[in-house]
């Protein structure tokens, strides 16, 4: 967005060193959907915080991080050319076709109404964990509509 607004260049190097850095994280799922924190629970991690006390015997996944991501990738492809813009592009897709799946796509009538499953406001302040949340919408129609609007 900084560099669509800006055009300068360090903004656009910018998003795609934290594309590349998400894209190709190793503790990003297969499905593409991440974790509520990559190093949540890896091996080798300690987090400064103690969540013990929320009792999860899971790692919760993160929906409303992937939609952002996914709309940002296929704004991102606009910008960049070539197997560049095509792997922004295809990472995007996939993640957006993971997020309509029954995994992570609601039901009609369930969910309280919203489209998307499975995101995470905060752990550390025990708020939002595993529940559905407004911009998690907001991003995934995002996505989809830019995806639309391609020429």
């Amino acid at each position: 967005m900084m560099y669509k607004e800006t055009k300068k260049k360090e903004f656009l190097e910018t998003a795609k060193a934290a594309a590349s850095f998400y894209m190709n994280h190793k503790n990003l799922p297969k499905d593409k959907i991440p974790y509520w924190d990559f190093n949540a629970q890896q091996e080798g991690y300690k987090s400064d915080l103690d969540f013990a006390y929320l009792k999860l015997d899971y790692i919760p996944r993160d929906a409303s991080a992937a939609a952002v991501v996914a709309s940002a990738l296929v704004d991102l492809s606009t910008f960049t050319t070539g197997k560049e813009s095509r792997s922004y592009l295809d990472f995007a897709k996939s993640t957006l076709k993971t997020l309509s799946g029954p995994a992570y796509f609601a039901y009609y009538g369930t969910n309280g109404g919203f489209l998307l499953k499975h995101s995470v406001g905060s752990i550390p302040h025990n708020s939002e964990i595993d529940v559905p949340l407004a911009y998690a919408d907001y991003y995934y129609l995002e996505g989809l509509t830019r995806l639309s609007e391609l020429k």
